[in-house]
């Protein structure tokens, strides 16, 4: 007999209208329909709406889930869908299990006459027991569609089919009578593993627009440890930010440039004052292709396991996660 452990976190798809408020909130989450022959155990670490879960808390559902996994064949995470792509990142980033690890969520709660719960819960649960999914880090299940934890990220507030990302699914899912088809589009790839044993640094996120002249910049950077900056297109700032940039490099504070950009990588390319090039030339770390909320996790486990700037830079310049 196989088995499954579940582990339940919040977020909507554990939601249902206050009976003694006002709004939706975290209550019971749902059990797994339909799986016979399969052994669950279900667990509740925490209870929480997503936004409301921190880096602690990611650790936390960490260390849980590396004592479950040796003894399951699988195992599935619901989450909160605001932040659920934060966590997942920062599961694969720090699990070093073979073991399946699935999140899931949903868009609507138990009360609503379209709650895409169930279906989620059940197509992530038959995710986690293929035996195709072993070795690939923690996955995202939503809608059919199966999602890295690197790219998937949040594109809809409302609609049923939430997740998405470049470059796009990994693999799909469908449901056939009593069983389902599991398919991948890419093979597993190997990753490193960080594990750190807390996560205490502070790290702040800028967004950069037309017209940016720094407001909001000191202050950030007096108060944390490293700074991640969501600048435009390929990587860019207004001329303002380049000395505010050199400062804080020139200080041993790593300043990550992503992108608000919806997709795509961060290049260096451009020599005007602000412009990538400069940046970099500075003391700058392009993000790659993550997002800056996931810069964020990456440069928050790098900071608590003590790396240095220099190794920072090499994590983010040779895709090392």
């Amino acid at each position: 007999m196989k088995r499954l452990a579940v582990i339940h976190t919040g977020g909507t798809i554990a939601s249902r209208p206050d009976p003694h408020g006002q709004g939706v909130t975290p209550q019971s989450p749902p059990s797994v329909p339909g799986l016979p022959g399969v052994k669950v155990s279900d667990h509740q670490p925490f209870r929480l709406p997503s936004p409301h879960v921190t880096p602690a808390h990611m650790l936390a559902l960490a260390h849980l889930i590396e004592r479950l996994a040796p003894e399951h064949d699988g195992v599935v995470v619901t989450h909160g869908t605001d932040t659920l792509e934060e966590t997942a990142f920062f599961l694969h980033l720090t699990l070093a299990t073979r073991t399946p690890v699935v999140l899931t969520g949903s868009m609507r709660h138990a009360e609503e006459v379209s709650w895409d719960g169930p279906g989620n819960l059940l197509d992530a649960a038959y995710v986690a027991l293929d035996l195709q999914s072993r070795g690939r880090g923690p996955l995202v299940v939503f809608g059919g569609d199966i999602f890295d934890a690197r790219t998937v990220t949040k594109v809809h507030t409302t609609a049923v089919d939430a997740f998405g990302g470049y470059p796009g699914p990994i693999g799909r899912i469908d449901r056939t009578g009593e069983g389902a088809q599991v398919r991948y589009f890419a093979m597993p790839e190997t990753r490193p593993v960080y594990r750190p044993s807390h996560v205490g640094a502070h790290v702040e996120i800028l967004y950069a627009y037309a017209g940016w002249q720094g407001e909001g910049y000191a202050e950030a950077d007096a108060r944390s440890d490293g700074l991640v900056i969501a600048a435009l297109g390929t990587g860019n700032l207004p001329a303002e930010l380049l000395p505010l940039v050199a400062r804080s490099a020139g200080k041993g504070r790593p300043v990550v440039i992503a992108t608000r950009t919806h997709a795509g990588p961060v290049l260096p390319v451009y020599g005007y004052p602000g412009g990538g090039a400069t940046l970099v030339a500075v003391g700058a770390i392009p993000a790659s292709f993550l997002n800056a909320h996931k810069a964020r996790v990456l440069l928050l486990v790098l900071l608590s396991l003590g790396r240095s700037v220099a190794e920072i830079r090499r994590v983010f310049e040779e895709g090392a996660f």
